[in-house]
């Protein structure tokens, strides 16, 4: 859309952040960052925290560490804040430095998922941590947001423990768990939190703070949006709502035995418990959850009228969707798809149903309910959170006896972005492999222009450093500021997983007109020289805004500029919901069109996906082809990383897709999902076709798939018939085996001499 978030179209209209009545402990004012130490907390007067932040991050008090986000926002709303900042996690006294806190643990594991941080897409262990002073890997455990909980409780065991990041927001119910290769219990189970706030919990955050300050039990607390929590499956909490099944919402389908066809038709009807006689009058049959047959009952519904002839719903905003328990979607991958196909379905807050899935079986059952999502953050909103004191620089504890971070203490999360501006949060994508949409909403909270304008401003005065170069005016997508639905009653009602994918909703207002105002203004600030985008461009909507493109090319691009195509063959396309290769020669004709314009030489970066589900051999043979003609090298390729929650990590795990109806029978689709090492070596292998460590692999699958006419030293070949050795000279692989020459140096000259310089990718 091209107006605010308009929130008097979702069920319930949410209170506004900047009208609750603040926290007594407003009287101490501001602090220039939140305390660190005991020390710190008395030169503020304070005697106790109310809250106390547990991150898995270093505190670098900026908008983009979501720790500085809760803190200052709790800080507003008057409550005295302090952070305890990637803690020894051995034993309980580190979590004590600050004392017990008033009113509760705000425990996450950082703006990265802890698993995500410390392991690559192999599962190797990483040796840095870009959230880490001096880039040291090692300062978080594994699975940081249940250990620091479980610290927590160790700690001061009667204070409520309330648990949110992006961790958390990926693992809200069962969830399969790609380091240890099997499906884990949903985090609030397995962290034993009191509350888990999902997404950008803001909204959830300030509302929960003020009702424990007026001395609500946490227990009590269940009508927040945006949580889920933990109650036994006979608790209170279910009073009032209406429980429908999951299958209801989507039914996965039937499980069908062959029949045996010397058996008579009543002989079949006998065997399976029913008759073939007209006159049995049997009610109509389906299965339930568990493979059941069960009859097929409809619940009435005593809040509406009842009409005639017709069967009434219960009203959504009372109907909770029960979910297959833990135990069943752990074996049995048809459920497991199903569930996260309807975990999907539910995600739009103008029209989400609660969930709960039933986890342990007996005595020790129990309910791990999730409320519907966030309302989003209104455009006075977000300028309310942007807007907040924030220092803008690292804790003084990060740096030397003169103030300054040398290379030991410097942080290369708030190098990257300490020149950069969010504008906007959420994403309308829907890309399967990513986990923007399952963390932040697929719709577009976006600042005002003024906000946006005098933050540009505040880093050009108050941050050290800046030589005239805002790095990136941007946030998820560099292009979706301000764009969503063109009705808002539409878009409450909405229930599609992308609004771009299979093509761009003619329902989605795609103006980038309000962009470029602020791109204009931006760089007309006096010392202010360069405005670069460094988030990746949507180039499916930007081809939209021919104007767009040409601000973009010809005023904020720095030599290069990152796209994601993610590949070029549709298979794999469609499984990650990405728009064709022909858009991509739209926007590329686009761009060199303005490129010549203006003088200039600059290029685009493309990225690029392996082994994602869906992604055959051929496929990432025909991408290397492409690759190659239009001479691209990659430095650093990116492998498919199964996030937890995410479809395309459903896709991985089931070999089913989620994006189509769910069945056990034929109609189901199958996924090529691409596992084991040496196939996952392979698919990295093609994309990194020019590097003559791969080119023993890659001559031996040409030649397996038929396509040994690739293989030659002419310019035409994919990769070339030698080998290089360690002297500079080289043998062919005809007559010597490759594989013992793998990993040598190539000769100089040997290799492709035209090659683009992809840098490191940051964001999926």
């Amino acid at each position: 859309m091209n107006a605010p978030v308009d929130v008097s179209f979702f069920p319930r209209a949410a209170k506004p952040l900047s009208s609750y009545r603040k926290f007594w402990a407003a009287r101490f004012g501001t602090a220039p960052f939140l305390p660190m130490s005991r020390a710190e907390m008395e030169q503020l007067g304070w005697d106790s925290c109310d809250v106390v932040l547990v991150t898995g991050d270093a505190y670098v008090d900026h908008p983009s560490f979501g720790m500085a986000v809760i803190g200052r926002m709790l800080e507003e709303q008057g409550f005295r804040v302090g952070i305890i900042a990637q803690p020894d996690w051995q034993s309980a006294e580190p979590f004590k430095a600050l004392g017990k806190p008033n009113l509760f643990w705000g425990v996450t594991a950082g703006n990265m998922d802890s698993m995500i941080n410390r392991y690559t897409a192999d599962r190797k262990i990483r040796t840095d941590d870009a959230y880490t002073p001096g880039d040291v890997g090692g300062k978080r455990p594994d699975r940081a947001a249940i250990v620091y909980s479980q610290r927590c409780r160790e700690a001061y065991k009667d204070v409520p423990i309330i648990l949110g990041g992006i961790e958390g927001s990926l693992r809200r119910i069962a969830h399969y768990d790609y380091w240890s290769d099997k499906v884990r219990r949903s985090i609030v189970v397995d962290a034993k939190c009191d509350l888990l706030l999902y997404g950008n919990a803001e909204r959830a955050l300030v509302e929960v703070a003020h009702r424990l300050s007026r001395r609500e039990a946490i227990e009590h607390i269940t009508d927040v949006r945006g949580t889920a929590f933990v109650r036994r499956t006979d608790d209170d909490t279910r009073l009032g709502w209406f429980e429908i099944d999951s299958t209801d919402v989507d039914v996965p389908g039937l499980v069908e035995s062959h029949i045996n066809p010397y058996q008579t038709t009543s002989e079949q009807a006998a065997a399976q418990g029913t008759s073939c006689s007209k006159e049995d009058g049997n009610a109509p049959a389906v299965m339930d959850r568990n493979d059941v047959v069960k009859p097929l009952t409809f619940m009435p519904n005593p809040a509406l009228p009842a009409r005639a002839g017709k069967q009434t719903l219960p009203p959504r905003d009372r109907t909770v969707i029960r979910l297959p328990s833990y135990e069943q979607v752990k074996s049995d991958p048809v459920l497991y798809a199903h569930a996260n196909r309807v975990l999907h379905l539910e995600t739009n807050p103008g029209n989400a149903r609660a969930l709960v899935q039933a986890h342990g079986e007996g005595a020790t059952a129990r309910d791990v309910w999730l409320n519907p999502p966030p309302i989003p953050l209104t455009t006075a909103e977000m300028d309310q959170v942007f807007g907040l004191p924030y220092a803008r620089s690292p804790h003084p504890s990060y740096a030397d006896a003169n103030g300054s971070h040398d290379h030991a203490t410097k942080i290369p999360a708030w190098e990257m972005i300490r020149f950069s501006i969010n504008i906007m949060r959420g994403c309308f994508g829907g890309c399967t492999f990513c986990s923007i949409t399952e963390h932040e909403g697929r719709i577009i909270q976006s600042r005002s222009e003024e906000s946006i304008i005098k933050e540009i401003e505040d880093v050009r005065d108050k941050v050290k450093g800046f030589t005239g170069t805002i790095s990136d005016l941007g946030g998820p997508t560099a292009n979706m500021y301000r764009l969503g639905c063109k009705s808002p009653e539409i878009e409450a009602a909405c229930r599609k997983p992308s609004c771009v994918f299979p093509g761009i909703c003619s329902n989605l207002g795609t103006d980038h007109q309000p962009l470029i105002n602020i791109y204009r203004r931006g760089r007309a600030l006096k010392g202010v020289k360069k405005i670069l985008i460094g988030s990746g461009v949507r180039y499916d909507l930007a081809v939209q805004s021919p104007e767009y493109v040409k601000e973009l090319v010809q005023h904020h691009v720095g030599g290069y500029l990152k796209i994601a195509p993610e590949h070029t063959e549709q298979g794999p396309l469609s499984k990650m919901m990405k728009p064709g290769m022909g858009t991509y020669d739209k926007f590329k004709t686009l761009f060199d069109k303005y490129n010549a314009e203006s003088g200039k030489k600059q290029f685009l970066i493309p990225y690029f996906i392996a082994a994602h589900p869906g992604t055959s051999d051929e496929d990432m043979m025909n991408l290397a082809i492409w690759l190659k003609k239009n001479g691209f090298r990659a430095d650093q390729v990116q492998t498919f990383y199964p996030s937890p929650m995410a479809t395309a990590t459903a896709m991985y795990h089931t070999d089913l897709n989620p994006l189509k109806g769910i069945h056990r029978d034929d109609r189901a689709e199958r996924v090529d999902v691409v596992r084991g090492e040496r196939r996952r070596r392979l698919h990295k292998a093609f994309l990194r076709y020019h590097d003559p460590n791969n080119w023993p692999l890659l001559r031996d699958a040409l030649k397996a798939m038929g396509r040994a006419d690739l293989i030659g030293n002419g310019k035409h070949h994919l990769i070339p018939t030698f080998q290089p050795m360690t002297d500079g000279s080289y043998t062919s692989a005809r007559r010597k085996n490759s594989s013992t020459a793998a990993g040598k140096t190539p000769r100089p000259g040997q290799l492709l001499t035209q090659h683009t310089g992809l840098p490191p990718r940051t964001k999926n």
